[in-house]
């Protein structure tokens, strides 16, 4: 009778961390209309869409796209309206010329001068401009056109890196799942342990030090169930972060031993793609060209530019004589010499260009070393976890046979406590190994710059 009683007690702190995973009460708990159940790929493409990199990243891509507008006006007509009232009175002492008089006739003008005026006139006027002929002005609207593909290549890049964030993010909170598990189980045979080694101390087969031992083995597993608990906390509120989402809203579909374990680990295979496929390489590319394209412009500017321009509106002054007039005009203007500013500026967009180019070279070598790592990085985890589950097989044979011959009093509990560290150590390496696994073919994905589509 005594015996249930006991063992309730030593499971206590077990089912006080089992209850920790265990929803809260309703009113608490997310509800089904706003829980967001999530898959692997579904972490990524909900961090592609909505992270804050992201969002930032679209907006560059806007301002790029206003720039071309701006660009393209230059070659619209540009017609604008002015309306204006002037008043003004002269002295007439300061006229450059003297006008003669009629001899026996008074000055036209009072010698020491006098004040002519007030003239008031009204101008209502409207002016039309067009632009005929800019070379310079059609590049830099290809240039902006450029600068368009290459903001929204860098925005793809961005998506990529907040999708592969968010994989990394989902891949901690799965594996902190399954340590969690992993503890929760060692701290269930560890509890049965020390209950078995209670009977056998009552029943006078057993002695004190096996029961010291239990507890001992009980309180350890206890603790690293304790971390476990944090760790999988800690984790789910980093996703939540990545993802721009409250951390109640989300709930796993996945676990960790469910992921895929299909993936092409042949370098040669993907490579190619991978460069194809990268939006930051095509992103540096796109803006070496622009830049290229920028200096092109900056030379067309020695062509000069062809205008026209004509306005017409009413003058009147003082009340009376309201006239249409109109001015009207064709307009050649090439710079001769502007202190080698022109020169200067193409030269610093060549230099961006020569800059650029560079980068990209570099990256695209860091995306063959991407590619090539992460294909290393499958095969031999992919080899690992099948060691790993071997391994574990054999630890779980271990602890069955350490504790049979426990139960039948045949030896102490040392040899079930030493075989379930094994067990706890296969446990976690398996784990390890899954994670590893997993976060290889995330990166082989991001390399290809195909994470999106990952599953």
């Amino acid at each position: 009778m005594i015996r249930p009683f006991i063992r309730l007690f030593l499971l206590a702190p077990v089912m006080a961390s089992v209850a920790a995973t265990v929803p809260l009460p309703a009113q608490q708990a997310p509800s089904s209309d706003t829980a967001i159940r999530l898959t692997l790929g579904g972490a990524i493409r909900l961090a592609s869409r909505q992270n804050a990199s992201v969002e930032g990243a679209q907006s560059r891509l806007a301002a790029a796209k206003a720039r071309v507008t701006q660009r393209r006006a230059e070659f619209l007509p540009n017609l604008s309206a002015a309306v204006g009232e002037h008043g003004s009175t002269i002295n007439s002492a300061t006229f450059p010329i003297d006008f003669p008089s009629v001899p026996g006739q008074p000055a036209l003008f009072d010698p020491r001068g006098s004040i002519l005026g007030p003239v008031n006139a009204l101008d209502v006027r409207a002016r039309v401009s067009q632009t005929l002929f800019d070379p310079a002005a059609r590049t830099k609207v290809e240039t902006a056109r450029l600068g368009v593909d290459a903001a929204s290549a860098d925005a793809a890049n961005v998506a990529d890196l907040a999708a592969s964030a968010a994989a990394n993010a989902y891949l901690a909170v799965l594996r902190a799942d399954a340590v969690y598990a992993a503890h929760l189980q060692d701290s269930t045979l560890a509890a049965e342990l020390v209950g078995i080694a209670q009977d056998q101390l009552k029943a006078g087969t057993g002695i004190a030090l096996d029961v010291t031992r239990a507890r001992s083995q009980l309180t350890g597993a206890r603790a690293q169930l304790i971390a476990a608990r944090n760790e999988r906390d800690r984790t789910r509120v980093e996703l939540a972060r990545v993802l721009g989402v409250s951390q109640g809203q989300i709930v796993l579909a996945d676990t960790l031993a469910a992921l895929s374990m299909s993936a092409n680990a042949d370098a040669a295979a993907v490579l190619v793609p991978a460069l194809q496929g990268r939006k930051d390489v095509a992103a540096l590319e796109l803006q070496a060209k622009a830049a290229r394209l920028q200096a092109g412009s900056i030379r067309r500017e020695r062509l000069g530019t062809v205008g026209l321009f004509a306005d017409e509106g009413l003058s009147q002054r003082n009340g009376r004589s309201y006239l249409p007039t109109y001015d009207w005009g064709v307009q050649l203007s090439i710079p001769l010499f502007d202190g080698l500013r022109r020169e200067g500026r193409e030269e610093e967009q060549l230099s961006v260009a020569r800059e650029l180019d560079v980068r990209a070279k570099d990256l695209r070598e860091q995306v063959t070393a991407d590619v090539r790592i992460a294909t290393l990085n499958l095969r031999s985890s992919s080899e690992a976890v099948g060691a790993a589950r071997e391994r574990l097989a054999l630890a779980e044979q271990e602890v069955a046979q350490a504790r049979e011959r426990f139960q039948a009093g045949v030896s102490g509990n040392a040899d079930v406590i030493t075989a379930s560290l094994t067990l706890n150590t296969a446990r976690t390496q398996l784990v390890d190994a899954l994670t590893s696994y997993q976060s290889a073919r995330v990166a082989l994905a991001r390399a290809q710059g195909s994470i999106s589509t990952l599953e």
